[in-house]
């Protein structure tokens, strides 16, 4: 029987930090008074919906909010883009940390160039400002309650994520076994993709094969949840292996409708991008 999607959201802001800004006067085209920018942890489909929300902050703040991507998610990419916004002048960065333990020396030398904030994974030990987000702990177990539901009996899981380094995925991860613990229920392997959508899906197909007693598959970043139906659909694993995963990109959405993913917890990327923009 598959289980319906059971929404939940947690969004846990700490403190915002505000930048005014005088609108210019009517009938001039004065420049934005503060020029900001705001840099994603990879380019996926979630980003365009926190895109929308740093341009209706940039709209009523009479602001410029550059948003930047990096195309491969990797932790160079990503330092290579703040360096350089630090470097031009901008008066704010924030950014959804890849790999926040290994990149403290980096955002420290750009919070003392700039006002740095880390928003969707944080970067506890680094001089960051403030981080905006989810509560990605609480949300794991949010997924991991679901988990055991769909397996009341006990099972076998795998998780899938982009890299275990980052600080979303290692509250998620750890919030999901936390509450799966005392249930019967095994992580059996876990893999990473390193954003790279095609291994992502690979990953799951692999494992899937690997262990065929395998009860679910779960994803833990927004692009694993189109990776993992189009795998169980490929294998013809389709309510044989359940999937319970993240975020709300559309083929995650469709694949909760035709029943090859269990549930997905959603956050609030609109949020994201309004609330560390402002």
């Amino acid at each position: 029987m598959i289980h319906m999607p059971r929404r939940f959201a947690i969004l846990c802001v700490f403190a915002i930090f505000t930048t005014g800004a005088c609108a210019p006067r009517s009938g001039t085209s004065a420049p934005p008074a503060v020029k900001l920018a705001f840099v994603t942890n990879n380019s996926s489909e979630f980003w365009k919906i926190a895109a929308a929300g740093v341009r209706k902050y940039e709209a009523e703040g009479h602001v410029q909010v550059d948003v930047k991507m990096p195309p491969n998610g990797t932790t160079e990419e990503q330092n290579q883009i703040v360096e350089n916004l630090a470097s031009q002048g901008y008066g704010g960065i924030a950014v959804s940390a890849v790999a926040p333990g290994d990149q403290v020396p980096i955002l420290n030398r750009v919070a003392a160039k700039t006002a740095l904030i880390t928003f969707d994974s944080d970067a506890p030990l680094s001089n960051r400002l403030l981080y905006i987000g989810t509560n990605n702990y609480e949300a794991g177990r949010a997924l991991g309650g679901e988990i055991v539901k769909l397996l009341p009996a006990g099972g076998t899981i795998a998780v899938f994520v982009g890299t275990f380094s980052a600080d979303n995925a290692a509250q998620r991860f750890k919030g999901l076994q936390d509450a799966i613990s005392g249930h019967n229920i095994e992580v059996v392997d876990k893999r990473e993709d390193g954003t790279d959508r095609a291994k992502a899906r690979s990953n799951v197909e692999d494992i899937v094969n690997a262990h065929r007693d395998l009860s679910l598959v779960a994803g833990l970043w927004s692009y694993n949840g189109p990776a993992i139906a189009a795998a169980l659909q490929s294998l013809g694993k389709k309510g044989k292996v359940l999937a319970a995963v993240f975020d709300e990109e559309s083929g995650t959405l469709q694949a909760v409708a035709d029943g090859t993913i269990a549930c997905t917890v959603v956050q609030k990327p609109f949020q994201f991008g309004y609330l560390a923009s402002k």
